[in-house]
C-alpha cells in the first residue's frame, strides 16, 4: 500500500502536542492547564504549544497529518497555511507558550529586530506579551525602568546586586494583559501566564536573583554587557493594557494587543460565535471551558489548554461552546 501523499491531504484545524521545558524557576501547575502529563517530578517552567523551530518543532497531535511538524506543513502548503503572508516568513513568525513561573524569572532583556549586532544569524528580535491566567500570593511583574535610569546606573546597580531597585514593578491580577516590547528589562514570579512572542529565543540575563541550578549546583550565566547594550533606556514603567471591547454579542471580543508582530483578542461567551478569518491563519487558545470548532461537516474539540491553528485556507469557522468559554485568538500582522 502506497503511503499517503501529504500534499493531497486537506488541511483542517490543527492541534499540536505541547513541548515541556525544564526551568529551575518553574513548578508543576501546568498539569492543571494541559492534558498531556508533565514529565518527571522536577520543575517545568514552559510548555511550547506552537513552535516552528528546528530544536523544538511542534507536531500535529491528531488527524491525517498527525506527527507532521509545523515547519513541514508550512513548506508543503505555504499559501494554504499562511495565505497572502506565505512569501514573507522563512518560518512561522510566532512562538506561543504557557509559563509556570514559581520562583522569579531572571531579570532579562530581549534585543529588538534592528540590533543585528546582538542577534545570531536567522534570529529576530523578541517583543512578547503575557495574559495572566493565575496569580499567586507572591506574584510580581517587573517591566520597564524607573524614571531617569541610565545605562551607567544599571551597570553600577548590577555590580552592587541591587539592579531590581531600578526596575518598575506591579502586582498582577488574573486576566491582566501585559505587552513587553523588545529592549524592555523584565521579570515575573508566582504566576501562570500565556505568552505570545516573536519566534525568537534570544535572551540576555542581567541578574538571576541568586538562583542556583540544582542540576549543576551553579548559578546560571549572566550576559550583563549584552543585556545593557540591548536595553531601551527610554522604556519606562510597563502597566497592564486596557482591553478594547470590539463586540459584545454573541461573544464579548476584547482586543488585548495590537503591535507590529501580532494581534491577540480575548473571547468570552456561551453561544456560538465566529472564529478565524478568510485568507489568513489564526490560532485559538482555550483557557476556560470547552467547545467545538466546526469546519465543513467535521467538528474539532477544544478544551482548557488546547491550542488549534486554523490554516488560512480554512477561513472563518463557527465555535460552539459547551457552556461558558474563554478563548484567545491570535493573528499575524497583515
Amino acid at each position: 500500500m502506497k503511503p499517503r501523499d501529504p500534499t493531497q491531504t486537506a488541511l483542517y484545524p490543527l492541534r499540536f502536542e505541547p513541548i515541556y521545558q525544564y526551568r529551575l524557576w518553574g513548578g508543576r501547575r501546568l498539569a492543571d492547564l494541559l492534558t498531556a502529563p508533565l514529565p518527571g517530578e522536577g520543575p517545568i517552567g514552559e510548555a511550547w504549544v506552537l513552535s516552528d523551530r528546528p530544536d523544538h518543532a511542534s507536531r500535529v497531535a491528531d488527524g491525517p497529518l498527525e506527527g507532521r511538524t509545523l515547519g513541514d506543513l508550512r513548506e508543503l502548503y505555504p499559501e494554504q497555511m499562511l495565505g497572502n503572508l506565505a512569501g514573507r516568513y522563512h518560518r512561522f513568525p510566532l512562538l506561543l507558550k504557557f509559563l509556570d513561573v514559581h520562583a522569579l524569572l531572571s531579570l532579562q532583556v530581549h534585543p529588538a529586530d534592528d540590533r543585528k549586532d546582538l542577534l545570531p544569524a536567522g534570529e529576530t528580535g523578541k517583543t512578547e506579551a503575557w495574559v495572566v491566567l493565575e496569580a499567586g500570593t507572591k506574584s510580581r511583574i517587573y517591566a520597564g525602568l524607573k524614571p531617569g535610569t541610565t545605562t551607567d546606573d544599571l551597570r553600577r546597580a548590577v555590580a552592587s546586586g541591587v539592579v531590581a531597585d531600578n526596575v518598575a514593578s506591579f502586582v498582577p491580577r488574573q486576566g491582566d494583559g501585559v505587552l513587553v516590547p523588545a529592549g524592555t528589562v523584565h521579570s515575573l514570579g508566582d504566576v501562570v501566564v500565556f505568552e505570545i512572542q516573536e519566534n525568537s529565543d534570544v535572551t540576555f540575563r542581567l541578574d538571576d536573583w541568586g538562583h542556583v541550578d540544582p542540576k549543576t549546583g551553579r548559578p546560571r550565566a549572566l550576559q550583563v554587557e549584552k543585556a545593557l547594550s540591548a536595553i531601551d533606556v527610554s522604556q519606562g514603567a510597563v502597566a497592564p493594557v486596557s482591553p478594547v471591547v470590539e463586540e459584545t454579542a454573541p461573544v464579548e471580543r476584547e482586543l488585548l494587543f495590537d503591535c507590529d508582530y501580532f494581534r491577540l483578542w480575548r473571547l468570552r461567551g456561551q453561544s456560538p460565535f465566529a472564529v478565524g478569518a478568510a485568507g489568513a491563519p489564526r490560532v485559538l487558545v482555550c483557557i476556560e471551558g470547552t467547545g467545538r470548532v466546526e469546519h465543513g461537516s467535521e467538528t474539532y474539540t477544544a478544551g482548557k489548554g488546547d491550542v488549534l491553528l486554523l490554516p488560512a485556507a480554512i477561513g472563518a469557522c463557527a465555535f460552539r461552546p459547551s457552556g461558558p468559554v474563554t478563548l484567545l485568538e491570535a493573528a499575524l500582522p497583515e
